[in-house]
């Protein structure tokens, strides 16, 4: 049983009195458990009920999944994607159409936004649908099966997300469409949290680095940016935000940056969507990377760097993150959600999480300044990081 912080209780309240809107919870802040227990209720009922989870990719709709299947059982359950999974998976129309017609029992379907069509064309009954890191839902290719479930058949649809994207063109839509999206039904304020202690504080430090030689190759320059950073931080467990996955392929097998990672003590892993899965040197699948990444996030001795360009970025919960480092300049939505990796309580000695960005170039200068806006907005002022669409 676990008991709910008061801002979750007071999201699930809400969402009994409503079936549509918004809910704007910070990175950190919980909001899969607010899906898992309004779902819990849903499927008490008399008749079975068929729930629908979206997420923004294959490995955060496994993720749900195992989030929602830790606390609900006797439940018939689905993916619809193109990715590996333990349970019934396909993304063909007629066999989801099949599968629900001969499941008698309540049901829990997983998707993705790309694939979330494939379960508009099988033309099945949905009673509720969750849609996880919303701000995707706005994409131009997501947004016809959006619309679809969010204003055909009544049924309840809700919008979660820490960082909302609007829309101020006139051929783009954007969360502030009320008759797609609904009302902002519940927006909790990051300060709160922090009070509350369900999150931390992010402490920014930005690093400014003196280049004198430009006569080296980058990724040896990168290397000793990320490695003098590393020794000012002094943190165990540190996220590498890099601008490319050439740029870690090059970091890691063309300069000592393993090497001077070994001799301070620390293991390294990293995973692209080209590459794969890496742990100190040896490729490895996706559920081995995430597995050791958790294990070692678990173990207060174990210290490690993990490198990554976009994958970890939204909604991948990894425990133990102290710290990040800002390699490459970012949108809004991907600044505050690489800040929710490293805010999120952890061992007694963790009282922030720490943002650093190393500011040798004109990219550091920009995203020095984007950093310094969002933690201002979201921790100082309690609003949530709103991008716009303008055109």
């Amino acid at each position: 049983m676990i008991k709910l912080r008061p801002h979750q209780t007071q999201i699930v309240d809400i969402l009994k009195y409503h079936t549509k809107g918004q809910v704007i919870v910070p990175t950190g802040g919980g909001k899969t458990i607010c899906m898992i227990e309004d779902a819990k209720r849903q499927f008490t009922g008399s008749e079975y009920k068929t729930i629908v989870v979206v997420a923004p990719r294959i490995l955060l709709a496994q993720q749900l999944c195992e989030d929602f299947l830790e606390l609900i059982d006797n439940v018939d359950v689905l993916h619809v994607h193109s990715g590996e999974t333990h349970h019934t998976s396909t993304t063909n129309t007629n066999k989801i159409r099949a599968w629900n017609n001969n499941s008698f029992s309540n049901k829990l379907i997983f998707t993705t936004y790309h694939s979330l069509h494939k379960v508009q064309e099988s033309a099945i009954v949905i009673d509720t649908i969750y849609f996880d890191e919303a701000h995707n839902s706005v994409q131009r290719h997501f947004f016809p099966a959006v619309r679809f479930f969010a204003t055909t058949n009544n049924r309840r649809c809700y919008f979660f997300t820490a960082t909302p994207k609007h829309s101020i063109a006139t051929e783009r839509v954007g969360m502030n469409n009320e008759e797609v999206y609904g009302k902002v039904l519940v927006n909790v304020p990051a300060p709160k949290l922090v009070r509350q202690g369900v999150i931390l504080a992010p402490k920014l430090k930005i690093k400014k680095i003196d280049v004198q030689d430009d006569s080296r190759h980058k990724h040896e320059k990168d290397c000793d940016y990320v490695t003098s950073t590393l020794d000012e931080i002094d943190m165990d467990k540190v996220l590498v935000c890099a601008r490319s996955t050439a740029q870690i392929v090059s970091l890691v097998s063309q300069s000592d940056f393993c090497i001077n990672l070994r001799d301070r003590g620390y293991s390294w892993m990293y995973i692209t969507a080209k590459t794969g899965a890496v742990i100190d040197g040896k490729k490895v699948d996706r559920e081995c990377f995430f597995n050791t990444l958790n294990e070692w996030g678990k173990d207060d001795t174990k210290r490690f760097v993990v490198l990554h360009h976009s994958i970890l970025s939204e909604g991948i919960n990894v425990k133990g993150l102290e710290a990040a480092i800002f390699l490459r300049n970012m949108d809004y939505i991907t600044i505050s959600q690489t800040i929710g990796r490293v805010i999120r309580k952890g061992g007694e000695n963790k009282t922030y999480g720490l943002i650093s960005v190393p500011v040798y170039d004109r990219v550091g200068i920009s995203t020095s300044r984007k950093v310094e806006a969002v933690v201002d907005t979201i921790f100082n002022k309690g609003e949530p990081a709103i991008s716009v669409i303008r055109k």
